[in-house]
């Protein structure tokens, strides 16, 4: 069963959630600002 909180900031998450792909894994977050923020935070893991 997924997370039901969001992996970026740990806000609950309700219908508005938005999935990332990030290094093959699927995670969901509760708005595009975190989803970005996780987007960053992997590209500079990765660089």
């Amino acid at each position: 069963m997924a997370s039901q909180t969001c992996a970026a900031c740990d806000y609950p998450l309700d219908d508005n959630r938005i999935s990332v792909k990030l290094g093959g894994k699927t995670v969901e977050v509760c708005c595009e600002e975190c989803a970005q923020k996780l987007k960053e935070a992997q590209i500079s893991v990765t660089a």
